[in-house]
């Protein structure tokens, strides 16, 4: 009776530490990149250094540890809002040519990833 009282214990706190892994935890990488080299985002946006826009390493800081990052950053490709740019003016931001919801999923946890 112990063993298994103790085996389900151990199950259920593996389940619920697993559960507190960030939803993007896995990228498909090589798609997540080709949509963002499809749609033109490397023109304003880099990995790891500010061009015309914020670097992706710096929105992924933005957003650490906040609950609703995925539907925020979905939402920041997918309507055309103003955005300030890193010389102050300001431009709508391009909407992603995708509607595909795992596409999108996807490239908002490779951003997330960084």
């Amino acid at each position: 009776m112990f063993k298994t009282t103790l085996s389900v214990v151990s199950a259920s706190m593996l389940l619920a530490f697993a559960s507190l892994a960030p939803a993007y935890a896995a990228v498909d990488e090589d798609a997540a990149k080709a949509l963002f080299k499809k749609n033109d985002c490397s023109k304003c946006h880099a990995v790891d250094k500010t061009k015309k826009g914020t670097s992706l390493k710096k929105i992924a800081a933005d957003y650490k540890g906040k609950p609703d990052a995925q539907d925020k950053i979905i939402k920041s490709f997918t309507t055309a809002h103003k955005v300030k740019l890193q010389d102050g003016t300001e431009e709508d931001h391009k909407i992603i040519e995708t509607k595909d919801p795992k596409e999108l999923k996807n490239l908002a946890d490779y951003i997330l990833a960084q």
